[in-house]
């Protein structure tokens, strides 16, 4: 052990005036010297440490009395959620996001974390003599393998196609497991986002016959099965792959190909053995080649592909391994060469490559030539995905403002109760909460259109907030997820900059000590992602657009029809108790429909983040006015108001009422700290 040394001698005294010709020596009358109460320095092992903030778990459920009246969830917004989304009765699914959010912060999960960001992919292109390696190129850490082995076990894809449950949304109870579990995760919930998406693609596909395809829908239950599964020893996960250099977000520019095997071809490969996949399931009967430019999850077992074909831009199914027709020689990739690693600001843990394909062999999925309409199965759970996990990351970035808050010292009191810290943080949670409404809102319109909604929407507390038709749920989730997505991303890396600025020196440096709990620089770097993935704000926002001029939606008049004929009844049921929030949302919404209907396309395009904003005020500020509502908890109320009355357009007059200093500084820590309620009568002057 290292020893401490320590100085304990006092500071030289000043240097004596030297005598010269010009400065005579002064003498002081002598007097008695007392000596100097000198505080004893600090140093890198001795004097003043930081206590470390003790991060709570997300969730509590509700089941445990006992242990939730005493430590209720530690994500307010969270718990509001699932509140109003599950029935009361569901003690399964409450007891496995309970149990998830405390495995999230097992040191043993978070040093598995930590693994991930510091042992970061490796390519090895070449064998030990210099051959193409194409068995085993790319090599992950132990941290990144076991992380996407305990999410499958979990089963963060495999809840939601648990088709036994029926009595409860199974789309808001995955994305709940998600969302305590994603800031612990390093990254592993990008393949596992995908796998869910592919699941869902081919779930549609598995009892269409063969066609000119032999062998496919066999291959595709497999795959189906293998995905969905909790044995990390069995599931899959799978890769998407549509960006290239040319075509970037428009997949028009895509410029692989895809051609037909002809049956020389074929044969030749089946009698050298290299017609099966690494899983001995036939290989398709279609040839890919091209380059594709960032490839996410490059480690997966499959892959879904965008490449063009006599007919137009076609979709794939590709196994990312086949066997090399040499026996006792491992499986090879199936035609894929991984050039090189991105090197990326963040998501360090994730394998993103460039893959040069040559002589891929894969099954065509749908029709030839509508690869665009089947991919989109994919890219609606996706961007679901990427919302969710932006608000994952967020929540946990305020989870340790919180904390921090709690011990940080600063001026002799905590930050806990200095006043503008409080108010500051309390700004930032009210856009956390307003996130939290839209993202899970969006959910449960997914699960809705899964499920049969008279089993399991009656018992719940959104029974007015979901359509029951399914046709009208479809379509207003198709008019908010490309809202929601752009929204929650860009406004996920605003909330952790300011969480990062909330520990000062402490929030901007990478700390992997103590099993990087700290380490909000990482995750903001992993969360700036995700408004460039899948679609950057203005590919949103032009879809936004798209939707609204899409005549088949809505009798041609989603706004009017849809929005409206969602949020109207909701604002006139609420109206009593949140009076001039339900006004000013219902003049949003009016301002929205009338923009809408008067300016053409090109101008509708111009204005495209302006109205993806209108969208956002109608149904954020519907959704808080609502959850408010359904229990008129008076914090829920203030969140509604707070949020409402910060994003309203300046051409909207607002006139909520003030209140004083202690009223207001009140409400702040109720809605940044959180904790057990206040008694009614204090509650009421919030």
């Amino acid at each position: 052990m290292a020893q401490t040394i320590q100085d304990n001698t006092l500071p030289l005294p000043a240097s004596p005036t030297l005598k010269t010709e010009t400065t005579p020596i002064l003498r002081e009358p002598k007097t008695e010297m007392a000596t100097p109460n000198w505080k004893k320095p600090s140093s890198s092992t001795d004097g003043f440490f930081q206590s470390l903030p003790i991060v709570p778990p997300a969730y509590t459920s509700i089941n445990d009395h006992a242990q939730s009246a005493q430590n209720p969830s530690d994500d307010t917004a969270l718990a509001r959620v699932l509140d109003l989304y599950l029935p009361r009765n569901c003690p399964s699914v409450t007891t496995s996001i309970h149990n998830l959010s405390r495995l999230a912060l097992d040191p043993r999960i978070l040093q598995l974390a930590v693994d991930a960001e510091v042992n970061q992919p490796v390519l090895r292109t070449l064998t030990t003599f210099g051959e193409e390696n194409r068995v085993d190129p790319l090599w992950v850490g132990e941290g990144w393998r076991k992380l996407k082995a305990i999410g499958q076990e979990e089963g963060l894809v495999s809840v939601a196609y648990d088709r036994e449950n029926d009595a409860w949304n199974r789309r808001v109870h995955q994305f709940a497991l998600n969302h305590v579990w994603t800031s612990s995760a390093a990254m592993t919930g990008c393949p596992a986002s995908m796998s869910d998406g592919a699941a869902k693609l081919l779930s549609a596909h598995l009892n269409r016959p063969d066609g000119d395809q032999p062998g496919r829908a066999a291959v595709l239950r497999e795959s189906y099965r293998r995905l969905v599964s909790r044995d990390p020893n069995v599931a899959w996960t799978s890769g998407q792959w549509m960006t290239e250099r040319r075509g970037g977000s428009d997949v028009r520019g895509t410029e692989t190909v895809a051609r037909r095997l002809t049956v020389e071809e074929l044969s030749s490969d089946s009698a050298q053995g290299r017609d099966r996949d690494a899983h001995g399931l036939p290989l398709g009967p279609w040839r890919v080649d091209g380059f594709k430019w960032f490839s996410s999850a490059t480690d997966s077992d499959m892959t879904l592909l965008l490449a063009q074909t006599s007919k137009g831009l076609s979709l794939f199914y590709v196994p990312m391994r086949r066997w090399a027709g040499h026996k006792g020689k491992a499986p090879e990739l199936n035609g894929v060469r991984i050039q090189r690693l991105k090197n990326k600001l963040g998501t360090k843990s994730l394998p993103t490559a460039e893959l040069e394909l040559r002589g891929v062999r894969g099954w065509l999925i749908g029709e030839e030539g509508k690869g665009v309409k089947e991919i989109a199965t994919v890219l609606n759970i996706t961007r679901l995905y990427t919302a969710g996990g932006s608000l994952g990351y967020w929540g946990r970035g305020l989870a340790i403002c919180r904390a921090y808050s709690r011990i940080r010292s600063t001026q002799g009191k905590l930050l806990q109760d200095n006043l503008l810290h409080v108010r500051w943080m309390a700004s930032e949670t009210v856009k956390y909460w307003a996130a939290m409404q839209l993202t899970f809102f969006a959910v449960a319109l997914q699960g809705t259109i899964e499920q049969d909604w008279g089993l399991m929407v009656p018992n719940t507390k959104a029974a007015k907030l979901i359509p029951r038709d399914a046709a009208t749920a479809a379509t207003l989730l198709r008019l908010i997820t490309p809202v929601m997505k752009g929204t929650v991303s860009v406004n996920s890396v605003h909330g952790l900059r300011a969480c990062m600025e909330c520990l000062g020196g402490v929030g901007y440096c990478e700390n992997n000590e103590d099993g990087g709990l700290l380490n909000i620089a990482r995750i903001f770097r992993d969360t700036a992602v995700n408004a460039i993935w899948e679609g950057t704000v203005n590919v949103m926002a032009e879809d936004v657009i798209r939707v609204i001029n899409d005549k088949r939606l809505g009798k041609g008049k989603i706004i009017e029809t849809v929005l409206g004929g969602w949020a109207r009844p909701l604002l006139a049921v609420c109206h009593q108790k949140l009076r001039e929030e339900c006004r000013i949302v219902q003049e949003c919404l009016d301002t929205f429909q009338s923009i809408a209907s008067r300016h053409t396309r090109e101008e509708l395009l111009y204005r495209g983040r302006e109205l993806m904003q209108y969208i956002e005020i109608v149904v954020c500020g519907t959704l808080l006015i609502y959850d408010a509502f359904s229990d008129d908890n008076q914090v829920a109320k203030e969140v509604a108001s707070r949020w409402i009355s910060s994003n309203t357009p300046s051409s909207i007059h607002v006139s909520l009422p003030s209140v004083g200093l202690s009223e207001e500084s009140t409400a702040d820590r109720r809605i940044f700290l959180g904790g057990s309620p206040l008694p009614h009568g204090e509650l009421s002057k919030l």
